[in-house]
Formats: structure tokens, C-alpha cells, sequence
């Protein structure tokens, strides 16, 4: 079976056409700069990427470029749609309602647009790219791929805030986490290279890019996480503030004469690793201006580090216990500098750093020592083969 796997963002679209029999990648790529110019990097397997710069007002006509070049004569890797056989969709917002992926349908979509206050920068871009899909492919079966809904067996304990209760009923205002399909990919993946049951293990999750955030697992399942009812939540991330006193949303907004709206805005664009450095959100500019001797790029690196180790000794406390800890993504798949941070104040647990195999990047591999208490990995996300693996057996 092909599997198209779709991920709209408000002005990009990630994809990949994935044989679920193997698992083989047949083609990925990337619409960048929908409603603007627009620019399509497509990469057939086995070739070289092709860059074609065309116009995309919307993402109806990303989409159908896209299929273009899927099945173009000398780019494509199908000859026809009739290949296509299924379409996971990523959609980011699911509320309560969705605790599991769901085969798409007008019931469904609906409830998705229901959500769209939850998240008004992804999910509205989420069902454009499945109404895109829908009029491109109406007979072909779809899927939506909720990144909440892994986290849906938090316990209430966990997932609700300190406000009046009435908050809840009326608005279901709680966390929701984000990242669960990275999450739950590579927590199973962790007790597969541990040659466990998952059911019988707790693995913390750090998925460290420029949107961060933590995951305990206990049992396969899981019980907290760090972003909340918005992906502001919770570490400091390249844009985002993550948690800060709420009280300085009124402080800054008196001090600056601005808007809740605009200071919310900042706190989402202007804060995190670039607020703090005034250089960069990309961890790779901040390393290089840490080297030159620039001390708040160091400072961004230190705080980020800081906050990832202690969330982990909070998720520690939470299921009473760790066997592992992964750190997944651009960072925590890459960063040598920020895993050592990180890992540095976990002594307590028993962990010492594997040199050699801390300095290696984008691979599965054991960078704690054989005599660490607690087992720590880098254990590349594959989020695109979880949404095809949920598609298949939707489908």
C-alpha cells in the first residue's frame, strides 16, 4: 500500500509517499512559502532534490503540485493517483475528542474545526490541506493523525489547571501536549533497542527542536507531558517563552502599552532562545557565538539545558522511577553541547556520559555509560512513518 502523508503548516507543506510494505520512502519534499511565491524541494528516491519555484496562492494548489511532480515522467515515482492508496493527514489540534487517529469524514472534520481556537495557526492550515486532498482524491480513504491524542491518557491530575473548575466544563480549558505521534514513536522505539516491553517500562521522551517539549511514558502510555493547552507551555523553546509567571502577560502589556494579543504574539515569535540571545533561535548560531565569546548565547544554551534536565527529574518524580531517557529531534538528535548540559545534572540518577558515543549525531545510539543506572539514547523521530503506520491500520 502507498501511503501519501500530509503535514500543512499555516504557509508550508511537508510530505512524504511511503510503500507501508517495506516501509521505503518513495519520494518526500516541502512547499515552502504558500500564499507568497512559492518554492517545491521534491527528492525522488534514489535522486537528486528538484527545486521548482511556482506560484501557490493556496495550499490546494501546493497540493496539486505536489501530485505533479509525484507522478511526473522524470521527477514522479507512481505513474497515476490511482497508486495513491490512502492519505494520512497531521493535524495538530484534537481536543478531547479524539483520543486516537480517526478515518475522516464530515463528523470528523467538523470536530477538527471545532478545535480551531485551540490552535488557530495549525489547524485551520490542517483541514485546508485535507479539503485540498479531498477535491484532488475524493475516492481515496483518509486519515487525521492527532498530535494530542497520544497524550490523552493523562490523568486528570496531571492535565488540569489551578482555575475555576467552571473553566473546564465550559471552555475545556486543561493540557493537551503536543508531539505525541514523535512521542509515541520513539518510546516504543526505546524499548525495542532495549529489548523490553514497553508495558513494563518508563521512558522519558525530549523532543528537543525549535518546539520542544517532554514526555513521560509509563507503561507504553502517556502520563504527562510539558506543553499545555497551547504548544506555549512548558520549556524554553527557539521562539517561545515557555512557562513563565502569568502575571507578566498584564506587566508587560502595561509597561509596553500593548495588547494581551501582542504580548502573547511575543511570547510565541520574539522570545525563547532568540528573546534571550538577540541573535538567533537556530542552536547552531548560538553555539558559534558562544565559541566567539558572545555570553548570551551561552546563557540561552545554559537556561534551555537547565529547564530540559529539570523537567526530567519532575517526570522522575511522577512515575517514581525512569529506566530511560531519549532525546529526539533536531537538538536532542544533534546538539553534543546540550545533551552533555543536560546529562550533567543527572548525576543523581546515575547516569555518566559516553563520550564517543555522545559526539555522534542523527543516530540511534547509547550515549550514557554501560554502568549508568539509567540508559539514555538519541533515538531519530520518524514522525511521517507513524502517521502511515496509523493510516495502514485505519484503512
Amino acid at each position: 500500500m502507498n501511503v501519501l502523508v500530509m503535514n500543512c503548516g499555516s504557509s508550508s507543506l511537508k510530505y512524504q509517499l511511503i510503500d507501508s510494505d517495506t516501509e521505503a520512502v518513495l519520494a518526500k519534499g516541502l512547499c515552502e512559502r504558500i500564499t507568497i511565491d512559492g518554492v517545491l524541494k521534491h527528492t525522488p528516491a534514489g535522486k537528486e532534490t528538484v527545486v521548482i519555484e511556482s506560484p501557490m496562492p493556496d495550499h490546494k494548489a501546493a497540493v496539486k503540485l505536489v501530485i505533479e511532480q509525484l507522478t511526473d515522467p522524470v521527477n514522479g515515482v507512481i505513474t497515476s493517483l490511482s497508486e495513491i492508496d490512502a492519505v494520512g493527514h497531521r493535524v495538530v489540534h484534537g481536543g478531547e475528542k479524539f483520543a486516537s487517529s480517526f478515518l475522516i469524514t464530515d463528523e470528523v472534520i467538523a470536530a477538527i474545526e471545532a478545535c480551531n481556537e485551540l490552535a488557530p495557526l495549525h489547524n485551520p492550515a490542517n483541514l485546508i490541506g485535507i479539503h485540498a486532498c479531498q477535491n484532488l482524491m475524493p475516492d481515496v480513504p483518509m486519515v487525521a493523525v492527532f498530535d494530542t491524542a497520544f497524550h490523552q491518557t493523562m490523568p486528570a491530575k496531571a492535565y488540569m489547571y489551578g482555575l475555576p473548575y467552571a473553566y473546564y466544563e465550559k471552555y475545556k480549558m486543561r493540557k493537551y501536549g503536543f508531539h505525541g505521534t514523535s512521542h509515541s514513536f520513539v518510546a516504543h522505539r526505546t524499548a525495542e533497542i532495549m529489548g523490553r516491553d514497553i508495558k513494563d517500562t518508563k521512558i522519558i521522551v525530549c523532543h528537543l527542536g525549535n518546539g520542544a517539549s517532554i514526555c513521560a511514558v509509563d507503561g507504553g502510555q502517556s502520563v504527562d507531558t510539558t506543553m499545555g493547552l497551547t504548544p506555549l507551555e512548558g520549556l524554553v523553546m527557539g521562539t517561545r517563552s515557555g512557562s513563565v509567571d502569568p502575571a507578566i502577560l498584564a506587566y508587560v502589556a502595561n509597561k509596553e502599552n500593548k495588547s494581551i494579543d501582542q504580548v502573547i504574539n511575543i511570547m510565541n515569535k520574539e522570545s525563547g532562545m532568540l528573546g534571550i540571545s538577540g541573535v538567533s533561535s537556530d542552536f547552531r548560531d548560538l553555539e558559534k557565538g558562544m565559541q566567539e565569546g558572545n555570553e548570551r548565547c551561552k546563557l540561552a544554551l545554559e537556561i534551555f539545558s537547565y529547564k530540559v534536565a529539570c523537567y526530567i527529574g519532575a517526570y522522575v518524580a511522577a512515575m517514581n522511577g525512569v529506566d530511560a531517557i531519549a532525546f529526539t529531534a533536531g537538538i536532542g538528535e544533534n546538539n553534543v553541547f546540550v545533551r552533555r548540559l543536560v546529562m550533567e545534572q543527572l548525576g543523581y540518577l546515575g547516569i555518566s556520559i559516553d563520550e564517543e558515543g555522545n559526539s555522534r549525531r542523527g543516530e540511534e545510539t547509547l550515549i550514557s555509560t554501560a554502568d549508568s543506572k539509567v540508559l539514555v539514547y538519541t533515538v531519530p523521530t520518524n514522525e511521517e512513518l507513524a502517521i502511515a503506520r496509523e493510516t495502514v491500520a485505519l484503512v
